[in-house]
């Protein structure tokens, strides 16, 4: 897992190519251990862009979300008893109706909270 680093450094310049692509310094590359294909986040910030990989965004959000339900006093056992009923509310949402019996046998066991 990557840690957290809020270094700012200048590398190099790059250019945007024909097809609007931008090409990452290879040291970067590298160090952030970046792949053909590693999904990335644009982010406008005034007349700027940043572009975070997205696996940091996801490991940040992680970090977050633990941080907030262990100073809320939450443990996993009592989130995991939740997610059921919070199923049941995003089906019926989104289906405009109950998940019949028939739905919820078809989940895995270990969507049902069992």
């Amino acid at each position: 897992m990557s840690t957290h680093d809020s270094t700012l450094e200048y590398l190099t310049t790059t250019k945007i190519g024909e097809k609007g692509q931008l090409t990452v310094p290879k040291q970067f590359r590298e160090d952030l251990d970046l792949g053909n294909g590693s999904p990335f986040a644009v982010l406008r910030l005034g007349d700027g862009l940043v572009l975070v990989p997205e696996q940091r965004r996801f490991e940040h959000l992680c970090q977050q979300v633990s941080s907030v339900l262990t100073a809320a006093g939450l443990k996993p056992a009592e989130i995991l008893a939740t997610l059921p009923e919070a199923r049941d509310r995003v089906y019926a949402r989104r289906y405009d109706r109950k998940p019949t019996a028939d739905a919820a046998r078809r989940l895995p066991s270990n969507s049902r909270g069992k």
